[in-house]
């Protein structure tokens, strides 16, 4: 039994922490494990932008030290990190919906790449920070729609808006990284994961959070692509990498890189067989799937590569896809029957914490 990728509570109690989109869906989870294992988490982001949002339900205010503000303000941004004195950095503050890149394409370009440049230059000179996990995207990679899965060395590109900013993102993590941040004792990772399911996401444009706003309201559920294939994951798989990722950079510098996050390739699922899990799970709606819609191109079939982080990290899938769903649901069904989000999220972690590899 492989124990080596379960956060460590003895390292992680007392540091102090930097956690950008700390209020976000990823990041509200994050808030709450990192405070569970003893940090001192200082957040910086912009106020939640749902309702309901998963940050005031689990009252993430409690859980950090919460700052209100824009990635793309430097002043705010080196005033936070001034304040906190991090010794480790969580960058997960972005606009994360390909639908939305396409809508407002220069304002996810200014979060995306100005604000990680922002929050990256912000750290010349602080002597505490150690170590940085930046979280990008699963999308950074040029798609050439083939059979294979990603590596973190193919080439970097984007045909959405979307998309290219998280590659243009990886190249300006690069350029801090070997510009200013490693010669500054700094080791900086980017961290790639993509279609994150889990409680307490209510975003517009997202598998789960569509049907489950469907189907609470007793609404069918259209699926536009059924036959794409993604490699969906649990929230606390990929969170779980970035935990580890950081413990790792503590003590190996040189593993400063890009890192895949993700299940096994062959585990990558289309949505069809998603949402039938999850009707299943939630135990009634109905589903209208329709045809390959291509308005806005979208890859077919996307997956990642993760021998580098399972054998540099020894980061494995802990929960099937089907578990993954079952988990999904059942966090939404116990929110609607009344019972506190935080609890929830709790259970979640500690299943996840005591489930083998």
């Amino acid at each position: 039994m492989n124990h080596a990728h379960r956060p460590d509570a003895a390292f992680w109690r007392g540091k102090k922490v930097l956690l950008t989109g700390h209020t976000g869906f990823k990041g509200s989870w994050l808030s709450l494990w990192l405070n569970r294992l003893g940090a001192q988490v200082v957040g910086y982001s912009l106020a939640p932008i749902t309702q309901p949002n998963l940050f005031g339900l689990i009252r993430g205010a409690e859980l950090v030290e919460s700052r209100i503000g824009d990635t793309c303000a430097p002043v705010p941004v080196a005033a936070a990190v001034e304040a906190a004195q991090p010794e480790i950095v969580f960058h997960l503050a972005a606009q994360s919906l390909v639908h939305e890149g396409y809508r407002e394409p220069l304002a996810t370009f200014a979060t995306n790449v100005q604000g990680t440049a922002i929050v990256l230059d912000a750290l010349r000179g602080v002597k505490s920070v150690k170590a940085v996990v930046a979280v990008t995207s699963d999308k950074v990679c040029q798609n050439l729609e083939h059979v294979f899965p990603y590596r973190e060395t193919d080439a970097l590109g984007g045909h959405d808006p979307y998309s290219a900013s998280k590659a243009a993102s990886e190249i300006v993590i690069a350029a801090y990284r070997a510009s200013y941040l490693a010669a500054q004792g700094v080791a900086v990772a980017s961290a790639r994961a993509g279609n994150v399911i889990g409680g307490g996401d209510w975003s517009a444009d997202r598998l789960i959070p569509d049907a489950v706003r469907a189907w609470s309201t007793g609404r069918p559920l259209t699926i536009r692509r059924p036959a794409a294939i993604r490699p969906w994951q649990h929230v606390l798989a990929p969170l779980a990498g970035y935990v580890r990722l950081a413990e790792h950079l503590w003590t190996h510098a040189d593993a400063a890189g890009s890192y895949n996050f993700g299940p096994a390739a062959d585990a990558a699922a289309n949505v069809h067989e998603v949402i039938s899990l999850a009707r299943a799970a939630y135990g009634e709606g109905e589903v209208a799937f329709g045809g390959d819609d291509e308005w806005q191109h979208e890859a077919h079939w996307l997956a990642l590569e993760t021998a580098k982080s399972r054998h540099l990290l020894a980061v494995r899938p802990r929960w099937s896809l089907a578990d993954g769903v079952q988990r999904t649901m059942a966090w939404y069904r116990g929110h609607a029957d009344g019972h506190d989000a935080r609890a929830l999220c709790i259970a979640d972690i500690d299943a996840f914490e005591a489930q083998p590899s």
